[in-house]
């Protein structure tokens, strides 16, 4: 089947009204559009671009269109990913909340685009891990948003390849993964009680109501054009304790306008 081509003013609409509302680039990615939507509106029954977005844009659901977004972005993650953020959140910014937050014995982490639960899991397993026995009395639950409801639904399932838990400590996988009889691994009951998982749009308006001491943002910013993702960051900052720290993917960067203090590479701070 030959590859329906989008034309320059379907094209213009789906990026324009994409960017609009959910602050995604999409304009150097066209064949990437042809290549991920062609055969969905065929099947569909669909005869053109245009009617297809007629469609999905008037859903007053929204369920289109973020399954539009699903198909146009990559969700690809692993457990582990980026390890020394991991490591810098065992030595550094852990003890900096267990020290800071001894009163009331909480902190408030986000993972803000948390795709199908590897990375808020692997921040539980590692909280798990560094607090031990002293992890009594603590609310350290972290919160994980992303866009996908479907994607949501596959991480609160919390069942995985082996493939994707190569990078996982053979100790970790025996404490806090069920191995199933299909060889695939499904995160334990205690750990995912460790996460909550809610659908957010990161163009929306940040009403959570604590501020976060750890703010975790990676590898989603990539889609953003400038002057959306030096807002985020803002708002990002606007959210957080003093002293909070604040991470993106290593193929991302903050603004040197930013507020922000840079620590180390991807790793910021509020002052």
């Amino acid at each position: 089947m030959t590859a329906l081509k989008i034309s320059d003013n379907e094209f213009h609409r789906l990026v324009k009204f994409i960017q609009s509302k959910y602050g995604i680039n999409l304009i150097q990615k066209r064949a990437l559009i042809e290549g991920r939507l062609s055969k969905t509106i065929a099947e569909r029954g669909f005869k053109s671009y245009d009617a297809y977005f007629d469609m999905a844009f008037n859903d007053e659901s929204g369920l289109e269109t973020v399954q539009l977004v699903n198909k146009l972005t990559t969700n690809h993650t692993y457990f582990m990913r980026e390890v020394q953020h991991f490591e810098f959140l065992r030595d550094v910014m852990l003890p900096h909340v267990e020290k800071t937050c001894q009163n009331t014995r909480s902190a408030a982490i986000w993972c803000a685009a948390s795709s199908s639960g590897e990375e808020p899991y692997t921040i539980a397993m590692i909280i798990d891990d560094y607090f031990g026995a002293r992890k009594k009395g603590w609310d350290l639950r972290i919160l994980a948003t992303d866009l996908s409801t479907d994607i949501l639904k596959k991480a609160q399932a919390g069942t995985y390849s082996a493939e994707g838990l190569k990078d996982v400590p053979e100790k970790w996988k025996q404490n806090y993964f069920k191995r199933n009889a299909d060889g695939t691994y499904t995160v334990v009951d205690r750990i995912k009680k460790e996460v909550i998982f809610k659908q957010f749009n990161l163009m929306d308006p940040i009403k959570w109501k604590r501020p976060f001491d750890i703010i975790f943002c990676r590898n989603v910013m990539i889609y953003f054009d400038t002057e959306t993702k030096n807002d985020l960051v803002e708002r990002f900052y606007d959210v957080m304790k003093p002293g909070g720290y604040f991470l993106i993917g290593h193929a991302e960067n903050v603004s040197k306008e930013s507020r922000f203090k840079f620590v180390q590479p991807a790793t910021y701070q509020r002052v």
